[in-house]
């Protein structure tokens, strides 16, 4: 798993430890929670980088009732996000699961809170992604760490896992900036103020010896120091190979780092929270779309479905397999990664149609629903085909673009080499360049057009939800995520169906352990985050749901060992 200029491998350097985590994304929390109650933990990340996909995120963890949403004021409880969840996953996860995130999150971010220098806060106004749900949240409960140092972490800040998107120069963007920047032309007054303090923290950061960091970043990051600090081995370049067992328990893991195979002995359990099958094709041809020729993912490279398939060979059961966290992005150029499309799909004077020329779906939906959507009609028989989000002249000058193309810029000329991008000055003119019938492009943007004119969307529903109307444009009215499209100046820019990982995995129970076949626990195994089947079943509740159900489950599967551990030792006397 080496690269150019790669640090060098963080050997291991013991053979027996109570609890063994493979991976280093929320495993991290796990080993933190664990070295607090009294265990001797270890970590095995099998790329030569620390902070799996953790680090590759945008950070933020939705974890309902937690002490910042109390701190900063959110109206929310245990009992409102019970009811949210009851209604959203419906009957797609058992209820145990899902339950032990809100019955511990608070522990959760209190032990976070203890154990790193990290500092969180409320993202005031992200809302759930279905908000009208009973239960549902207008206002959201994700939370993300302020900018965090990264100078912390010494002469290990080369093993933190880069990020996938960087600002142009030295800036911490949190979620909360990443709104308010797509806007930057709209709302300058209100802009270029926090951009500017950013680009201060940033800048002036480095003068003082400092390297501010946010997003996932910030969160891997301060983990990853509070794990050094806590003085928790983490070995890198150290792959699974496979779990060692007495009996039907299993008892440590077999490794190998460089040539050499090593056995680890956990003397009360092995952790398996080394991510999903996102860069398998094989697994993602079978269990989820003959179509995934292509390796789209943005999860981290080492995430190759390894722990799940040692976990069956173990004899456990996995669930979910279809699913992941996707999410449509720009059609990748040459070896550059897709780039995803969020606040994008939102903002008015846009529209995102199929190889038809039709829409077919509410644009600003969550990103999980919208592949989703896209993998539910190719099953159908009636796959979307190419893809095309068609804009005019008045959005390419008023927004960001793909996190890179800044209002007035125009779209890089390699877009439009690779045929991902054209342009035209009518309808007709745009639906040839792209290939799709142009009655039906015409149709459709008149269609748009009568209804966007009065704020409404009749087809599907965009600007009705909370969540829709958080990426739009606060400054266009009477709907911040509609407006006419100007036929004068049109564009077209291919969209793929990329995704933040899978989340089909191992099947575990509320406490994190791994189940077989018949539903009984393997004794001396444990899952979390993308290794496992997906807590909330089919259903992405809120922004940062992913990465806050493998943080609770690193407390509780903790919590589990330490218990087992006492148990031990009480027996033993």
């Amino acid at each position: 798993m080496s690269a150019p200029n790669s640090p060098a491998p963080q050997p291991i350097d013991r053979a027996s430890v109570d609890l063994l985590v493979i991976g280093s994304g929320t495993g991290l929390a796990t080993a933190l929670a664990a070295h607090e109650l009294g265990l001797e933990v270890a970590v095995a990340e099998k790329t030569l980088l620390v902070g799996g996909s953790t680090a590759r995120s945008g950070g933020a963890f939705w974890i309902p009732g937690n002490p910042v949403l109390a701190h900063d004021g959110a109206v929310d409880s245990v009992e409102r996000a019970a009811e949210y969840l009851t209604a959203a996953v419906q009957d797609s996860s058992p209820r145990a699961r899902w339950q032990t995130v809100l019955d511990h999150g608070a522990e959760t971010v209190e032990m976070l809170q203890r154990t790193t220098e990290l500092s969180f806060t409320w993202v005031k106004g992200y809302a759930d992604y279905f908000p009208q749900l009973p239960g549902g949240s207008a206002q959201g409960r994700s939370v993300e760490s302020r900018p965090f140092d990264l100078r912390r972490l010494g002469s290990e800040r080369a093993r933190l896992q880069p990020e996938v998107m960087s600002a142009p120069f030295p800036m911490p963007v949190t979620g909360a900036n990443y709104k308010w920047l797509n806007l930057i032309a709209k709302q300058p007054l209100r802009v270029l103020p926090m951009a500017m303090k950013r680009g201060i923290q940033g800048v002036g950061g480095l003068a003082l010896g400092r390297e501010y960091a946010a997003g996932g970043q910030a969160l891997a990051g301060g983990m990853y120091d509070g794990a050094i600090r806590a003085g928790i081995p983490i070995w890198t370049g150290a792959e699974l190979i496979d779990l060692v067992r007495e009996g039907t328990r299993v008892v440590g893991a077999r490794l190998r780092q460089g040539d050499a195979e090593v056995t680890v002995l956990a003397k009360y359990g092995v952790v398996l929270a080394a991510g999903g099958f996102d860069h398998n094709m094989r697994m993602r041809r079978e269990y989820q779309s003959p179509a995934l020729v292509a390796d789209l993912s943005l999860g981290a490279k080492g995430n190759t479905g390894d722990a799940i398939q040692i976990a069956e060979r173990a004899g456990a059961a996995i669930g979910n397999m279809d699913q992941a966290w996707w999410f449509p992005a720009v059609a990748p150029v040459g070896e550059e990664p897709p780039q995803i499309l969020l606040a994008e799909r939102s903002l008015p004077g846009s529209i995102i149609v199929d190889s038809s020329g039709r829409r077919f779906i509410n644009e600003a939906t969550g990103y999980m629903s919208f592949g989703q959507e896209v993998l539910r009609r190719e099953r159908a028989g009636d796959p979307v085909g190419s893809m095309w989000m068609v804009f005019d002249q008045r959005y390419r000058n008023s927004y960001l673009y793909a996190g890179q193309v800044f209002p007035r810029m125009a779209l890089p000329p390699a877009w439009y080499e690779a045929g991902i991008a054209h342009r035209a000055s009518s309808v007709a003119g745009l639906a040839g360049a792209i290939g799709v019938p142009a009655a039906a492009l015409a149709e459709t943007i008149a269609r748009f057009n009568s209804h966007a004119g009065a704020g409404t969307d009749s087809d599907f529903g965009r600007g009705e939800s909370a969540y829709d109307r958080y990426y739009g444009d606060p400054t266009n009215f009477p709907n911040p995520c509609l407006r006419e499209l100007d036929e004068r100046r049109l564009y077209a820019v291919q969209i793929v169906i990329s995704d933040l990982g899978t989340c089909g995995g191992i099947l575990a129970d509320g406490t994190g352990r791994v189940l077989d076949h018949a539903g009984a626990p393997i004794s001396g195994l444990f899952t979390q985050g993308n290794s496992a089947a997906n807590v909330f079943g089919s259903v992405y509740p809120g922004a940062g749901a992913t990465i806050g159900q493998g943080l609770v489950y690193g407390v509780v599967i903790a919590n589990e060992v330490a218990r087992i551990a006492q148990g031990a030792s009480v027996g033993a006397q």
